[in-house]
Order: structure tokens, then sequence, then C-alpha cells
């Protein structure tokens, strides 16, 4: 396929070229180290740059392309290329593969992984970024640029890495129509009337971005999608764009919609188990791999809030995913996702009891893709039971970056700390130590196929994600799927330095404010585990009159009795798992609770829901303040930026709780805080203007 593809792109990639800080680089800026001493000592432990690698690869080609960008920037001036160490400080890019005989290296990291060591090398000091594939050399290099972006040593290095995950899979909820379901960034970064002849230089700028963080999959299409997007045209497009991200290592996935065979394949049915279906699946896998050689498989949402399934011919979820996974054969996967629900107001149990039955039942090129909590991505949920309770599937986790219950890209909320705390979750499946972290990649049932969903939060908007904060958890998430078990600290220190600054006074005041920001979110959204407040529509902001059966009010308490007194759904979980949500932060997810009931505090139970609230409200002026100061520590357009979005979630958090308490009190009749008038409105609270359906 010839495609042009336009010669622009991050401004990071030419260093040279001036350009305003309006967040389009991401953490990629690569701007000239600041401190006069480090330059030195940087300069001089990066002298020459040699290369060890295929010139046929075009992955080697773009890691080589990279790192000279990369140390442009950085060092404020050009690196000489050799062709053989003969000085001390020379890079070498070393591509294992490529280059056998007396120096070789040994690599045990993998296809994905790479090292970065200082080494002797014809007499002199080096380091060397070697790996096994030309896609490895990408991450190894990024890597070494991450540690000069920081102001970290070079000098000294051993750096072993390869990913925990095998696949880690962005999910593009994006329309042919430009429209981005969930999506808070301006419309879809796929021009889809100008593929496949024009190639938007985004594209580029995207898998670069992906790969710096360890990305390798994209699901280009919604959850929700149709069966026109199988049509020739449709994969021609794809395919255009499958040749854009394939250097960067990124493998091109598909949403299949299940009734595909009827609706564009001429059938009568869609039964898996009919020959018919299954030929149909089978010539459009071949169709696909024709045109994207690497085609990585099919997710699917079948069953699920209206889409067709395997249920409406009286098969299983298995049967479905079992005859899409004959289909796409032993190269690809099927992705199929386990967010089932009946029509009891209380989605928790309902994901188990459809898929736990079933474990073993699955092929092996099928995935689960279940997301971090039995309900729908709320902003405080327990893990899911599917964690550990099916040794025999394969599961990956679906987390979602786009903010779609967590204030858009309004509010800032740090999802790292989030995912930190999931992973970290012990399922007790084998015992203590059985994590969710553990059970999904791998390591405690040995999944033949491991992997993991971020449901995207990139769009349109020049600087990607609709607010400068919320690039943050993109690149938390990549950090994440490479190694679940960092340090969501750690990997906010680097985002604050590469993509705001080094200066001590400005890390340390923004990390405070995104490791906070998740708890103060929910204490004025959804405190002490209560759930599934929001808006039917746009799931902004609070709509308690509406939601009363989805989370337990009425004049004795509030909360779901969960437990073997209620409806029993703490039974799904290990019985020592069980005694983990007996803390304050689930209360009410697992238990109704009496208004007079006194909590571990001393108060009331609806005085600490008040109280809660209240500290919500003051966590996010906290922010607010703290930004405030660092005027003139961040350059000033990204600092108006995130100011003006600031200041919305301010107001947004005092109205929430006004809305919430005041229609509590018209249930318990209990007295209001004093600074909250009874004769308010008691709601729904006002979505965003800009998102109303």
């Amino acid at each position: 396929m010839v495609a042009a593809i336009l010669l622009a792109g991050f401004c990071g990639i030419a260093p040279r070229i001036a350009c305003g800080e309006d967040g389009y680089n991401l953490w990629l800026r690569y701007v000239k180290v600041p401190d006069a001493a480090l330059l030195a000592r940087y300069r001089s432990g990066v002298t020459e740059v040699v290369q060890r690698i295929g010139p046929e690869d075009r992955s080697c080609a773009v890691a080589s392309d990279e790192l000279s960008a990369g140390l442009t920037g950085l060092l404020d001036e050009s690196v000489p290329a050799a062709t053989t160490p003969d000085r001390d400080g020379a890079i070498v890019l070393w591509c294992v593969p490529e280059w056998r005989g007396k120096e070789a290296l040994s690599i045990t990291t993998g296809s994905q992984g790479y090292v970065i060591r200082s080494a002797r090398m014809g007499g002199h000091v080096v380091t060397v970024i070697a790996a096994n594939s030309g896609v490895g050399l990408i991450y190894g290099v990024f890597h070494f640029l991450r540690l000069m972006q920081t102001e970290r040593p070079i000098e000294g290095l051993d750096i072993a890495e390869q990913p925990k995950f095998e696949r880690r899979i962005l999910s593009h909820w994006d329309t042919p129509g430009g429209s981005i379901e969930r999506g808070y960034a301006g419309q879809s970064l796929w021009q889809w009337n100008e593929l496949p002849g024009k190639l938007d230089p985004r594209y580029r700028d995207y898998a670069r971005a992906c790969a710096s963080i360890g990305i390798n999959g994209a699901i280009l299409n919604n959850v929700n999608t149709t069966s026109q997007l199988l049509e020739p045209d449709a994969i021609r497009k794809w395919a255009a764009l499958a040749d854009v991200l394939r250097p960067y290592g990124i493998r091109v996935y598909l949403t299949a919609k299940y009734s595909a065979p009827m609706e564009i394949g001429g059938l009568k049915a869609c039964d898996p188990l009919d020959p018919g279906v299954r030929e149909f699946w089978k010539r459009k896998a071949d169709e696909i791999r024709q045109a994207i050689p690497d085609f990585g498989g099919f997710q699917v949402k079948a069953d699920s809030e209206g889409q067709p399934g395997p249920r409406m011919y009286g098969r299983t979820e298995a049967d479905g995913a079992n005859m899409l996974a004959a289909a796409v054969g032993p190269g690809g996967i099927v992705i199929w996702r386990a967010f089932i629900y009946g029509r009891n107001p209380d989605r928790a149990p309902d994901s188990y009891n459809a898929f736990a039955p079933l474990d073993g039942e699955f092929a092996g090129n099928v995935v689960l893709s279940v997301k971090n909590g039995p309900i729908d991505f709320q902003p405080r949920e327990p893990f899911h039971p599917l964690f550990g309770a099916m040794p025999r599937t394969n599961i990956f986790p679906e987390l979602e970056i786009t903010q779609e219950y967590m204030g858009h890209d309004w509010h800032l909320v740090y999802l790292g700390a989030e995912w930190e705390q999931f992973f970290g979750s012990d399922t007790f499946a084998r015992g203590p130590g059985s994590t969710v972290a553990r059970v999904a990649d791998g390591r405690l049932f040995h999944q033949s196929i491991t992997g993991i969903i971020g449901v995207a939060n990139t769009g349109s908007d020049r600087n990607w994600c609709g607010s400068d904060f919320a690039q943050a958890n993109w690149y938390a998430w990549g950090r994440l799927a490479w190694n679940p078990e960092q340090s969501a600290a750690d990997i906010a220190d680097d985002w604050i330095r590469m993509t705001w600054s080094n200066d001590p006074a400005a890390v340390g005041a923004i990390k405070s404010m995104m490791m906070g920001s998740w708890e103060t979110f929910v204490r004025y959204d959804l405190p002490l585990g209560i759930t599934f407040l929001p808006q039917t529509i746009s799931h902004y902001a609070p709509d308690p009159k509406s939601r009363v059966r989805a989370y337990g009010l009425d004049a004795a308490g509030i909360g779901m009795d969960r437990t073997a007194k209620g409806d029993k759904d703490i039974d799904q979980y290990f019985p020592r798992a069980r005694a983990q949500f007996d803390e304050p932060a689930y209360l009410l997810w697992f238990h109704h609770v009496a208004w007079d009931r006194k909590v571990w505090t001393g108060r009331t139970l609806w005085e600490e829901l008040c109280a809660q609230y209240a500290e919500g409200v003051a966590g996010a002026r906290a922010e607010a303040a703290q930004w405030a100061r660092l005027s003139g520590l961040i350059d000033p357009e990204r600092h108006a930026a995130v100011a003006a979005r600031l200041a919305r979630q301010v107001a947004d958090a005092a109205t929430w709780r006004d809305y919430c308490l005041r229609f509590f009190h018209t249930v318990n009749h209990l007295p209001l805080p004093g600074d909250i008038s009874e004769s308010g409105p008691v709601g729904p609270a006002p979505a965003r203007r800009d998102q109303e359906p």
C-alpha cells in the first residue's frame, strides 16, 4: 500500500524548532537540560552514537531516529555518529540478532525486552542499549532518554527489562462519524474520510507516544460497533493505519459485531454452531490478514446492553468466543468482554455468574476482558471477583483511562493511585500473595496469553487528552501495563519531570496534588463506598434521586447489603479476601448501615458522610490553591489551562456535595451541615454543558 505521510509531527522530534507549550509534545518534550553542571556531565557521558543494527529493520530505524532527536534536544547539540567506539561516552545501539560474534551480549529479556548497560568496548567506557528485536530497542531507547529527561545518572547502568504483560492494548471507542463514546478530548484521531490515501501526521505521533511507554496494540473502533467496519473498503482504511503503527511495534485489533454474518454476510442467523456462520468468520479473518498480516484479532461485546450474542440461540459465551477463535487462528486472539449484566438494579454479581461456570471451556486463544471492578468503572470498586476465580481461562484486566465516571477531563484525578491499589489487591486464590497482578500477568495460573486493555482517553484536541493532567493517566496506564507492580508515586514523579519541570518545588507540589486527587474525588463524589450515583446519560454529575435502588437508600440507612445476611454477593470472593471489604472505604458497598450507627471515627454514619463530602470539597480547593502557587514555575499557557479546569472542579465538588446531601436529607430528615441550605435543589446536579446528550 502506497500512501504519503505528511512530514509534520511532534516538535520534540525536531527539537530546534520553536514550539509553544500547548501540551502536544506530552512527556516527550526533550528540552535542554537546564542545570549547567548536569548538562556538562551528560555531554561527557554521551559523545557519539554507534549503531549495530540491521538497516532493513524499520523499528531499528525508529529507535535510531528517536535517540538522535532526544539527545539533540536534551544536550542542545548534535551527537556525531561513529562506526565503532573510539572514545569514552559512546552510546552503542545493538540489535542482537543482526550482530553475532565475539562481542555479542547475552540478551535474556525475550522479544520485547532490552538491556541498558555500562560496559567496556574497544578499551572505552560505553553505554550499550541492546535488544533482541527492533521494537525492544525502541523501548530501550525511550528508557535511556527518560533517565536524562528526569535528571538521573547515566553512569554505572545495569538495567534489564521485559514486560509482565505480553499484550498491552489501548481500546479506542471511536466511530467513523468522528465521535468518541466516553471521549472528552475532541473528535476521533482517525480521519475516516481521508483514509487510506491521506495519513494524518498525528498517527505517527500517536504511535511514538504509545511506544515510549511500551504500548503494543490498539483496538481501533468502538466496542459498540457496526458490521460495516468489516467491509472491504473499511479494511483498506484499517490497513493504512496499521502500516503507520507497525514500525513502533503496535498491532491492530478490530471490534467485530457479533451479528455481522446477518448484516453483511447475507445469512439468516449468527448461531455460533452454524457451519455457514463459522465459514463467514473464517473468510473475514483471512481477508483482514491479507491486508494486515500482523492482525492482532477481534474484540467482541456480545449479549450486553442490547448487543447481539450467542445467548440468542441458547448457546454459551464460550460457544461464541470459540467460534471466532477458530476463525482468527493461532496467530490472533479473541477478546471477549465480560461486561454482562441483567435487569437487577445491582449489576455486581452478574458477570461472575455468567462466566465463572465456564472456566476451562474457552479456547486457548480466547481471553476474557474483565473490568477492574464488578459494576462499571466506578470511582471506587472492589476488585472483580473473576480475578482468581477462572484459573483455566486467559483473563485481561480492562481499565478505563478516559474519565467516564471521574469528572471527565475537567477534574484532576490521577488514576495511577487507583490502579496500584487494584493490582495489589489480594484475591487469596492460592493463599496470601495471590494479588490481582499475579493473577493477571500469568504468574499464578500460567495462562498461555497475558495482556491488559485500557480504554483510551485520546482525541483530536491539540493536547491529546483535553486536560493536560489527563495525559498522566495515559502515561501511567502504559507504565503499569509494562509492570503492574511499579509504584504509582514513582510513575507520577517521572511524568511530572518529563511533562512539567524538574524543579524540586514544582515536582513536590504537583506530586502531592496527583497522589491525593483520587481520594479527594471519591470523597466529594461517592464517599464510604456509595456507588452508582451518576446521571444516566452523561455519567458526569451525580443524580441520587434516580439511582436510589442502585445504592440502597432508605429512611433507615444507606448502602447495599451484599454480605451473607443480604444478597450474598460477597460469597463470590475467596473467604480470606472477604475480610478486606470490612474497611471504611467499602463500608456502603457491602453493608446497609443505619444513619445513627457509630462508625470508626466515633461519629454517626450521617455525620461521617457529611464530613467526607466536606473533606472532598476542601481537598479540591487545596489542589487549586497549590496549583496557583506554581505560577512562574510552569509555562503560562498550560498553567492557565489547568487553573481553569481546577476552578470548575472546585465548583463541581461543592455543587455535588450539596445536591447529594440535600437529597439524602429528604429521606432521613437529619440535620444538614450549617453551610448547606435545606431550600436548595435535590438533583440531579447540572451536567457539563458541552457534554449534554
